[in-house]
């Protein structure tokens, strides 16, 4: 039997890592500045992380959710004290799209209605709901194209005006920094904007933290950013996932308080089993621990403040460590480049003249120096 070949592949075969660092088969160290699509977020093999899991793993690995696991409560609790979202409620699931799937069908749920708003250039999953929520049709099949959804122009106000006022919508979806569309973000504006109208026509927000979340924009959540002392942003739903577990298969959805769950409402066979857990336990752990979060911001000012001196760099995106240089060239070769002469791992997106920068939170500043010098040698 041979893979089904969706994924076109680099030559490179990884069988170790630690840190920022990952050796192929041929005893080549690489420096990672992708992450894997910013999962690993407190570096490859860390000690807590591996020694959570291994102690873990000796003393049950998996059991279904038809009994007691305190260590979700655990997990709750932890997630609440360090990212400020009291008031809400944790589903655990398994991945960022199952996450997505989950709100969309919360707020249809909640609202009794069917249609959702999303934005140009989102990418939400690869599941039923999620991916019709993604603006990218070639991977959208006819039986995902049965969901009602109206794409809008970020920072329209007058268009999203226009939309949810006509009172058909169960739920926006939003990235507060889009990941694999480009890293554009809303203006804080605009967000408190759809979050004010939201509240107003009794639509549910639905935060998709999935690639933003957990530290990687220098906020626990990226949609904090756009909360002000006049204006406040809450969304009714924030969906988690990627550099949650850091590495390990786990997801998860923040429910606020103000929607009630039900016996059967959702439902999972492997989400939040006790692996999952440690794995995003020992995740915030290190977080708190060794304050990733505020080095995530110190160094992302570090990164846009150094990249300044590279001529061919006509726009620096995004936010902490999830970044992006715009070219006014397609960055294919470059990347191929990167990894084949500078063995460097960076991330490409549906903006074909971006460099996507996605590392581990606790890298350093001569990480950094030395991806900026590589990319001036490959563009010299």
């Amino acid at each position: 039997m041979d893979l089904f070949d969706v994924y076109p592949l680099y030559d490179v075969t990884p069988v170790s890592a630690e840190g920022i660092e990952v050796k192929d088969d041929h005893g080549t160290t690489y420096l990672d500045f992708y992450g894997g699509h910013a999962v690993i977020s407190i570096g490859h093999s860390h000690p807590h992380y591996v020694q959570r899991l291994k102690e873990q793993l000796d003393q049950i690995g998996f059991y279904s959710n038809s009994i007691k696991n305190p260590l979700q409560n655990e997990l709750a609790q932890k997630l609440g004290a360090l990212s400020g979202c009291h008031d809400y409620n944790l589903f655990l699931c398994n991945s960022g799209a199952e996450a997505n799937e989950n709100a969309l069908k919360l707020a249809s749920f909640h609202t009794g209605k069917s249609k959702v708003i999303a934005f140009s250039n989102s990418f939400h999953g690869r599941t039923s709901a999620a991916v019709a929520t993604t603006d990218l049709p070639a991977i959208n099949a006819p039986i995902n194209k049965q969901q009602q959804v109206t794409f809008l122009p970020l920072n329209d106000f007058e268009a999203f005006e226009k939309s949810i006022q006509t009172d058909e919508y169960c739920a926006v979806i939003l990235e507060a920094i889009q990941g694999v569309g480009g890293l554009d973000e809303p203006a804080t504006e605009f967000y408190q904007f759809i979050a004010e109208h939201c509240k107003q026509y009794k639509v549910v927000l639905i935060a998709d933290e999935v690639q933003s979340g957990f530290g990687r924009s220098g906020a626990f959540f990226a949609f904090q950013h756009h909360t002000s002392t006049a204006l406040s942003v809450q969304p009714d739903i924030i969906s988690i996932a990627k550099g949650m577990g850091n590495g390990f298969p786990v997801g998860g959805v923040l429910i606020h308080e103000s929607i009630k769950a039900s016996y059967g409402l959702l439902g999972t066979t492997f989400g939040g089993n006790h692996l999952a857990c440690a794995a995003t336990l020992a995740v915030l752990e290190v977080l708190e621990k060794e304050n990733l979060i505020p080095h995530a911001a110190q160094l992302g000012d570090y990164f846009k403040e150094q990249a300044k001196g590279i001529p061919q760099v006509k726009n620096i995106k995004g936010r902490g460590l999830m970044l992006g240089l715009e070219f006014d060239f397609e960055v294919g070769q470059l990347r191929k480049n990167l990894i084949y002469n500078q063995h460097i791992f960076t991330g490409g997106s549906k903006n074909k003249n971006l460099l996507r920068i996605l590392p581990a939170l606790n890298i350093s500043k001569e990480h950094i120096d030395t991806l900026l010098t590589s990319i001036q040698t490959e563009l010299a």
